[in-house]
């Protein structure tokens, strides 16, 4: 079973405007609420790719429970971890052609929430895998994915950055996905070619990490497996007239790139298709229909 691992998830709120004047009443012409959070995305995207997953989420009042409804409806099964208390965060998304967010603080995870946690990642086996992705909310240590990890005998994605990341990868997640900006920041230099790119990718081996694959924007991906094989993807061509979000893209590469890889075992073909649904997000209005992912593609799936 493919399980994914959401800290503090919220209701996102896009309200969509012509223009956005600080101090104003604006008007919106388009709005709606959706889940968020970064392995939730990853479970509602799996959803519609036709594969089944348990998003596993800290979640409190009126907000968590409209959050496991609207789940429900993505027909994504959840394991919702009550905090006991407050509310789960609603974050605020205005669209004026680019996307500017005022993100809620969220839960704040007590050590019994924790253990909690920790003793469901306990009951997992090898067979099944573990999405871990996004920052860390309050009350949780910078190791605290590598914790995680210490306590499941899954197979691990890991999406996060910075500290979180790297006190991770002695664990050897079977993947991670740092972003263009995310591995210079590691590597401490900006990486201007494709060596520099696989040495730094390398040195994230070095560290642990079993494959890495790397998100470049507009330019597509690539690909360091643990066999030392590199792979490139570039982006499909998009019709005209759809606007850029990039809210979700990632998020959504990382379950393309599971549900290739699970299916062929091939990670050419993976990563290929990973940045195909990565596009098909980052050209939609939240998260990307499946008739649109396979327009990108070429082919149903």
């Amino acid at each position: 079973m493919i399980y994914t691992v959401t800290l503090n998830p919220s209701l996102d709120y896009f309200a969509v405007t012509e223009g956005f004047r600080e101090g104003k009443t604006n008007r919106t012409h388009d709005e709606y609420i959706v889940p968020g959070g970064k392995g939730l995305n990853v479970s509602m995207v799996l959803s519609r790719l036709g594969m089944k997953s348990i998003a596993i989420a800290f979640t409190a009042g009126f907000t968590g429970a409209e959050l496991r409804r609207l789940l429900l409806a993505e027909d994504v099964d959840t394991e919702m971890i009550d905090t006991g208390a407050g509310f789960s965060r609603i974050n605020v998304k205005i669209n004026t052609g680019q996307i500017t967010e005022f993100n809620g603080s969220g839960v704040t995870l007590s050590e019994a929430l924790v253990l909690r946690l920790k003793n469901r990642l306990f009951g997992l086996s090898a067979d099944d895998l573990v999405i871990f992705s996004g920052s860390l909310p309050k009350g949780a240590e910078t190791g605290f994915y590598r914790d995680m990890m210490a306590s499941t005998k899954a197979r691990v994605i890991l999406d996060t950055y910075g500290e979180a990341l790297l006190s991770a990868l002695p664990l050897r997640p079977f993947l991670i996905k740092p972003n263009d900006e995310e591995i210079e920041a590691i590597a401490g230099r900006p990486l201007t070619d494709d060596q520099k790119l696989q040495e730094a990718m390398q040195a994230l081996q070095t560290l642990g990490a079993r494959n890495v694959m790397v998100s470049l924007g507009a330019k597509g991906a690539v690909l360091l497996t643990e066999n030392g094989d590199l792979f490139r993807a570039a982006p499909p061509q998009v019709p005209p007239g759809r606007t850029l979000n990039t809210v979700a893209a990632g998020d959504s590469m990382i379950a393309g790139f599971l549900r290739a890889f699970e299916i062929t075992g091939d990670y050419g073909f993976a990563l290929r298709f990973s940045v195909a649904v990565g596009t098909a997000a980052a050209y939609s209005d939240w998260l990307p229909e499946k008739s649109f992912i396979e327009a990108l593609w070429g082919e149903k799936i």
